[in-house]
């Protein structure tokens, strides 16, 4: 099984948010690997970790649910894997119900969310984001 953690969505995953995009309501699966030390693309000093730096995000990031009437359903800290192997753990978990597929492209392409967006990218070295139904 490959598995590849990535920031952003491809081209193509991207685009499953306009096919059938009254499905729902989704939830989202978000398995996320943090940096060590958060890195801001802007280039601005930071002196946070990867978990600070997600934090962040994780306070901000109920408002813009909010908006398109989302909410957060579950989020922990990953301690151990319980029955399989793995080379390497994600380190934080969560779950967020959407309306809708288009209910979460919305967000994502709202303006002020890039801005609370800036703290996801500069924490995380990757993520799953997983859609269940």
């Amino acid at each position: 099984m490959k598995i590849e953690n990535k920031i952003l969505p491809n081209e193509e995953q991207l685009k499953g948010f306009t096919d059938e995009p009254e499905k729902g309501p989704i939830k989202m699966l978000n398995l996320v690997k943090l940096k060590d030390k958060a890195e801001y693309q802007d280039g601005r000093e930071s002196d946070i970790s990867g978990l600070e730096a997600y934090t962040i995000y994780g306070k901000e990031v109920v408002e813009h649910l909010n908006k398109v009437g989302a909410k957060l359903i579950f989020s922990g800290v990953v301690d151990r894997l319980m029955i399989g192997e793995a080379d390497d753990m994600w380190d934080l978990v969560a779950i967020a119900e959407y309306p809708n597929r288009k209910a979460m492209l919305e967000m994502i392409m709202d303006p002020d969310y890039s801005e609370t967006a800036k703290h996801r990218e500069a924490a995380i070295e990757g993520q799953l984001n997983i859609e269940v139904l």
